[in-house]
């Protein structure tokens, strides 16, 4: 029985219930007076169930799809502006005991060169960071109990947080480790991380055990109740998010919804974030190989109905996608992407690994520098914010903010700042004078307020380099 407010997987993830839904939407999608009931609801800003956002993805009417996608836009423009925050993997270690299917670090993988950062290449590869102008981090590590135990991890937040290099500092280590224990989550709040991230890959449990046929991964209930856990152990953001491409996408899609719904009834606060990869070739591993592929227009669909349902939550796109997939889907709801990365063990110090050692391909291989400045090129303000973590706008708090339209008031001017920040202390001759006349426009939008005066004020202070770390 279908129950968000249980923790168990299996009932806040209940597949009779989506798959109620997913004959809800096939015999509704032409439903013209259905879908507009929906859409009216959703133009509300509070957001859909999972069965009323199927409907939306599954609509056949053209031009209700035209206003699905125009309302995403708008929906992503009233909660987040033209802010888009920007960040880096950090690839700690590939070593793995799990058997992922999909993955290039699984166990049974052996010609693929076994790596383990040390802490003193952890900080090397934080430098290489900084001096692009990184200041937000998503550590990543394979699943192995002996090389990369929770102390590990701990270990490193702490060298990571330690680096002081030039202008540089790392503000916000969010984490994406595998499923573990209240104990070690606690662990991990202690050490200061920002989002806990784990991406269920697929909600449909047949299919998880088959892809996750060995290692402690294999256990479903105990991945999907991960998030539970965190939160129990005061890890208060959490992101979601599915493997595209394992399990047929509708499927994945209410899934995905209804752990959003069962996050709200229990712990009050939803997704923090919520990310959309695709699965993508890699060292042993063929995507075609996997028969559940998604063309870009329905991926682009998909980003918009996660946007109308979940209107509060961030949205994040990697360099998994191509520079031309990302500029289509950055308006549809796309609040955070990932900029100059490389997802292999010391790869930022060492670009001949970049093959070696790689979870995936990397499809956007431009310099954080061009990432910046094509973001401005076409209309948004490159954001290096890490102000509601460090102020504690976390959890609800920040929920309570962002889903009354009022984190703006906070996230604008701040994004104002760090990027100012960024243009003084990194960028390119090209990419700085678009970015300060871009800095002039964002200060006038601000109203007339002390608010306005206070980040023009900053602003000219790390110009003349006598700025300090300022944040509303």
């Amino acid at each position: 029985m279908y129950n968000p407010k249980s923790l168990k997987a299996e009932e806040f993830i209940c597949h009779e219930e989506v798959e109620a839904s997913l004959k809800y939407a096939d015999e509704h999608k032409n439903d013209l007076a259905e879908i507009n009931r929906v859409l009216e609801k959703a133009k509300q800003r509070k957001g859909l169930s999972h069965r009323e956002a199927l409907l939306l993805l599954d609509c056949d009417i053209p031009e209700k799809n035209a206003e699905i996608f125009a309302l995403a836009e708008q929906i992503k423009k009233d909660f987040y502006g033209n802010r888009i925050v920007l960040f880096a993997p950090l690839y700690l270690s590939n070593y793995c005991v799990n058997g992922c299917v999909y993955c290039p670090y699984h166990a049974k993988n052996k010609h693929i060169p076994r790596k383990k950062l040390t802490q003193e290449e952890v900080a090397a590869e934080v430098i290489a960071l900084q001096d692009m102008g990184h200041k937000r981090l998503a550590i990543e590590s394979g699943e192995d109990p002996v090389n990369n135990p929770i102390e590990y991890i701990l270990d490193c937040i702490k060298t990571i947080y330690s680096i002081k290099h030039k202008n540089g500092a790392i503000r916000r280590v969010n984490v994406n480790i595998a499923a573990t224990t209240v104990e070690n989550y606690r662990k991990l709040k202690e050490a200061g991380i920002g989002t806990y991230i784990l991406f269920q890959e697929t909600y449909h449990k047949e299919s998880y055990e088959k892809l996750h046929p060995t290692g402690p991964k294999h256990d479903y209930a105990y991945h999907t109740e991960a998030m539970d856990r965190a939160m129990q152990g005061g890890i208060d953001d959490v992101g979601c998010g599915v493997l595209f491409g394992l399990e047929m996408y509708r499927y994945e899609f209410a899934a995905l919804l209804m752990h959003a719904e069962h996050l709200e009834a229990v712990h009050g606060v939803g997704p923090h974030t919520i990310s959309v990869p695709r699965i993508k070739h890699a060292d042993d591993i063929d995507p075609s190989a996997f028969d559940n592929s998604i063309d870009d227009d329905i991926f682009a669909k998909i980003i918009a109905c996660i946007r109308i349902a979940v209107p509060y939550t961030g949205m994040i796109i990697s360099t998994r996608e191509s520079k031309a997939t990302r500029e289509r889907v950055i308006h549809y709801g796309i609040s955070q992407i990932s900029g100059a990365s490389r997802t292999s063990v010391g790869g930022y110090t060492e670009p001949e690994r970049k093959d070696e050692t790689a979870q995936f391909d990397v499809s956007d291989q431009r310099t954080l520098d061009e990432v910046v400045r094509w973001l401005m090129e076409i209309g948004y303000l490159p954001s290096f914010c890490t102000a509601c973590y460090r102020e504690g706008r976390t959890g609800d708090r920040f929920m309570s903010l962002c889903k009354n339209m009022q984190i703006l008031n906070c996230c604008h001017p701040n994004a104002i700042m760090t990027l100012t920040e960024f243009l003084v202390d990194y960028a390119s001759p090209k990419t700085k004078q678009i970015g300060f006349e871009l800095i002039e426009r964002e200060l006038a939008k601000i109203p007339k307020d002390k608010v306005r005066e206070i980040a023009a004020k900053h602003v000219e202070e790390i110009k003349n380099g006598t700025g300090n770390d300022f944040r509303f």
